[in-house]
């Protein structure tokens, strides 16, 4: 699938989608910057009680699971089923799945029990997620995983959903196949939430594009984009992860404007589900 980041980044920007992100109390901040920096409009509505009502009146919808609790689980659940009655896409980023018991439990719920549009994880998420061995440190993904590439795309097979594994290459994948994605910056690994706010713009980005597959593949190549440019000192110089931080953001708001490769360049498929 060729992708064309001019029409997908004027996609977001001109259709403004809602997207409300139950999201972890760590990067809750980052998250709601990301999907406004993108063009986007985030809500972060957490309650049981209203989170049916605001998400049947997003266009995105984002369940993170960093810090998991009984009410977050409920939460997410309502959330999810809302977005399931009413159209609206949901992206699920089963943060942390592989560390323990509890977290496996409730990301193979939310990702059976819900029509999900786009799974996103380190490569260490994705391989729990599909039931095999995976090295995650808390929240960390510390193994090798020489066949992410098969395993993403197992993993979109078994949920009938996008995926998007995300480690030193990005991948994602379809049932069909899978795409890397070589943009991106190591900077990017020393600030925390980084893997968040690349699910919030894979929720903001399927909010205003209705192929789930183009919208991914869009927002996981602007994202690597946004974080080579701030490593570039294009959006102010960087002495750190601190003034990465908001070089990086800088960089989400200011792409439309900047001048960075077609996008197609940045996506090669490496593996067909037909060999």
């Amino acid at each position: 699938m060729t992708v064309d980041l001019d029409d997908a980044l004027a996609a977001v920007e001109d259709g403004s989608p809602l997207v409300n992100a139950v999201t972890n109390n760590v990067t809750v901040n980052d998250v709601a910057q990301i999907i406004l920096h993108w063009g986007g409009l985030p809500v972060m509505s957490d309650d049981e009680r209203e989170v049916g009502d605001m998400v049947a009146a997003a266009q995105g919808c984002l369940l993170n699971m960093g810090t998991v609790s009984e009410e977050g689980e409920a939460t997410m659940i309502e959330a999810g089923e809302s977005a399931n009655e009413n159209g609206v896409p949901v992206v699920l980023d089963p943060v942390g799945v592989g560390a323990t018991p509890t977290r496996d439990r409730v990301a193979e719920r939310l990702a059976s029990e819900l029509d999900v549009a786009a799974i996103k994880g380190n490569y260490g998420e994705i391989t729990a997620l599909t039931g095999e061995d995976a090295d995650v440190r808390g929240v960390e993904s510390v193994g090798e995983y020489s066949d992410i590439a098969t395993t993403a795309i197992a993993c979109a097979q078994q949920y009938d959903t996008v995926v998007v594994a995300s480690g030193e290459t990005d991948v994602v994948a379809t049932d069909q196949g899978a795409y890397e994605i070589t943009a991106g910056h190591p900077d990017m690994g020393t600030v925390v939430g980084t893997g968040c706010m690349l699910g919030a713009s894979v929720a903001t980005f399927a909010g205003a594009i209705e192929d789930a597959e183009e919208a991914t593949l869009a927002a996981t190549v602007a994202f690597g984009l946004a974080g080579e440019a701030a490593a570039s000192g294009a959006f102010g110089d960087v002495h750190g992860p601190g003034s990465y931080n908001v070089a990086f953001k800088d960089a989400v708001a200011g792409l439309r404007d900047a001048e960075y490769e077609p996008a197609a360049e940045r996506v090669k498929q490496v593996l067909s589900a037909d060999t």
